[in-house]
Order: C-alpha cells, then structure tokens, then sequence
C-alpha cells in the first residue's frame, strides 16, 4: 500500500463515497445480475484504497482509477482528472 498523507487519505474517501463501485464482472455475474439474482456487492473502503498508486515525478502525488478515468490526488488532497 502506498503511504498517503492524511489530506490524501481523506480525498480517497470523497472519491469513494461518490457512489458505490463494483468489481468487474464476470460473464456469468453480468447475466445474473440482469436475471434480477443479483450476487456482487461493492468493493469495500480498503480494497479501493489498495489501487491507490503512485505518480511517478509529482513529488508525493498519487492516481486512482475511478469510474473509468484516473484522478490525480496531490499531498494536499487536491484531487483532479
């Protein structure tokens, strides 16, 4: 896991309480979910903190991926795509 500051670890948890993320599914997932049988559930917190990765050359900013874009997240917890 990467060593966030603490204005970084609270704007991971903005991007996460947006609105619940799930997993990628399967073939057989997608197909029970439209069946109305539905079996996933969100990711937890701490599994989406551990995509949290590290920008190579910002000094100390750090990505996440978050509804098929990455956001930036700088030391100070300014966050932005």
């Amino acid at each position: 896991m990467v060593r966030l500051t603490r204005a970084q670890r609270e704007a991971v948890k903005r991007v996460y309480d947006r609105g619940p993320i799930f997993p990628k599914l399967s073939k057989l997932e997608e197909q029970m979910l439209l069946a109305g049988r539905p079996t996933v559930v969100p990711i937890t917190y701490r599994q989406f903190r551990r995509g949290v990765q590290p920008m190579f050359g910002c000094d100390g900013s750090v990505l996440i991926q978050w509804a098929g874009m990455w956001l930036g997240i700088e030391p100070d917890g300014y966050t932005h795509s």
